[in-house]
């Protein structure tokens, strides 16, 4: 791994763990064992370093919402999607972490807006020509009651609960998206 990417991954870590106000740059030099001219170098900026992670995480989301749409039904694009989603939540919690913190701190959601909002298009118009095909009166709606309750999972998920029944919900939403 490039020095560059390690700086990407150590960020990240440490903007998750700890936020991204409460993270100083030198720590995250500290960290990765490199100088702060590096980080101008590839990043300008603590805020460009913020954005170059912001958008590695959505490009992750991306992936997560590429599900084959020509030969699959809605309900089995739905599942699909169900699938990456709870795969990928077990997988990185780091990522989801990460995204909860820059997306709810005053300070970085204004160094972020442009980059969230590009995000939340392309995810409400990702789920939106899905349930377009289910429901088109209602497919906005239903699109945002469906990315409200996946993002409503991972932050309880992510709030720590040791006994989260993360698995069982998974399984209800797959149940009723397969109909």
């Amino acid at each position: 791994m490039d020095k560059r990417e390690q700086l990407i991954d150590i960020a990240t870590k440490l903007f998750s763990e700890r936020g991204y106000e409460n993270t100083p740059l030198s720590v995250v030099c500290e960290t990765a064992n490199v100088s702060k001219g590096l980080i101008s170098h590839h990043f300008k900026s603590k805020d460009g370093l913020l954005r170059e992670i912001f958008q590695k995480t959505t490009e992750m989301i991306v992936e997560i919402n590429a599900v084959d749409k020509q030969n699959k039904t809605p309900n089995e694009q739905l599942v699909e999607l169900l699938e990456s989603f709870f795969s990928q939540l077990e997988s990185d919690r780091m990522f989801f972490q990460f995204s909860l913190n820059t997306m709810l701190q005053p300070r970085t959601r204004e160094v972020l807006k442009d980059l969230i909002s590009e995000r939340a298009t392309f995810i409400l118009k990702s789920v939106t020509s899905i349930f377009s095909k289910l429901d088109k009166a209602n497919a906005n709606v239903l699109s945002y009651m469906f990315i409200a309750e996946l993002d409503g999972i991972a932050i309880n998920y992510l709030a720590g609960d040791i006994d989260f029944p993360l698995l069982e919900m998974k399984q209800h939403l797959l149940e009723k998206y397969r109909n």
